[in-house]
């Protein structure tokens, strides 16, 4: 149904006269009776009827005139919904309890007038392409992966180096120490099975494996951090790597040990990917909001990969 015989039927119908109508719509009153009588045939109906006064609804004009103003709001909120400015913000945080989702709660808490669209996309892939479609305006990712160059029309920003921590169970035999050097990782099981082959954060950990012979074990279902954090306090064999934004509750009597890792800190880098031609006025305030309030990276006596970018 053609929307603009639908706004003059309403204009025509609030007026009384044809002559008012296209006055109102700054058409000739030859185009309202043409749209009109147009709006008629595909109806089926009789909508109005000619007096001296001018045009009165007929009893299915009557019952029309509802329907076709909720047309016509539908389509203005269809409109207003993809407007720059007064569509959500839609941002990829990867998942719900890492360093990126607390980013966004932070973004939200200090700019709460902003609407929000938080989602979640699993690999790095589909995640631009997703920015270069415009389902979302920006991503959470590392960048940089040997082989896997972003796209030119993709923008990124480093925006937090997010520190790696041991999470061990009560009765590990570093569950009491202070802090770990990655020497004192050596031969220690570290068990993983959230690793998926071909993500960024796989690679991460193949150089960190490969640069500081370490042991990180990917075998197993991954059944969630519930599983991983039952599995880890019941066995003193096995630590983990979680990174020092994670949020996660255990259980009581679970004991679990959080141990911050030295010599050197290995960080996980975060940065904001966004299309370079993206007009969303939100996303200008969330780089700008990212920008002065997480610290700085490359810091002395951290670690990361040589393929992430420095920026």
């Amino acid at each position: 149904m053609d929307l603009d015989t639908v706004r003059t039927f309403v204009a025509a119908a609030d007026a009384g006269q044809f002559q008012e109508a296209a006055a109102e719509l700054a058409v000739t009153q030859q185009a309202v009776s043409k749209r009109i009588a147009a709006l008629e045939r595909d109806l089926g109906v009789r909508l109005f009827t000619r007096t001296p006064r001018g045009a009165e609804l007929t009893i299915d004009g009557q019952a029309f005139l509802p329907h076709a103003r909720e047309l016509l709001r539908i389509a203005e909120r269809a409109v207003a919904s993809v407007r720059t400015g007064h569509r959500p913000l839609r941002v990829d945080v990867i998942a719900s309890r890492g360093a990126a989702s607390g980013l966004m709660r932070a973004f939200h808490g200090t700019h709460p007038e902003i609407e929000l669209d938080v989602v979640w996309l699993f690999d790095i892939e589909r995640a631009v392409a997703a920015i270069r479609s415009g389902a979302i305006d920006a991503s959470f990712r590392a960048v940089g992966v040997p082989g896997r160059p972003l796209p030119e029309d993709i923008e990124s920003v480093r925006v937090l180096d997010e520190p790696l921590e041991l999470l061990t169970g009560p009765d590990h035999a570093l569950a009491g120490a202070r802090s770990v050097t990655l020497a004192q990782l050596a031969g220690q099981r570290i068990w993983m099975p959230g690793i998926v082959p071909g993500t960024e954060w796989a690679a991460y950990y193949d150089d960190l494996v490969a640069e500081f012979g370490l042991t990180i074990e990917a075998t197993g279902p991954n059944f969630g951090s519930d599983a991983l954090l039952d599995t880890i306090a019941d066995t003193p064999a096995l630590a983990t790597f979680m990174g020092g934004r994670t949020r996660l509750v255990w259980p009581d009597g679970h004991g679990l040990r959080r141990i911050p890792v030295t010599d050197p800190t290995p960080v996980y880098p975060h940065s904001l990917l966004w299309h370079r031609d993206n007009p969303h006025p939100a996303l200008a305030t969330l780089r700008a909001h990212l920008a002065a309030t997480t610290p700085g990276h490359d810091a002395a006596g951290t670690w990361t990969p040589g393929w992430v970018i420095p920026r």
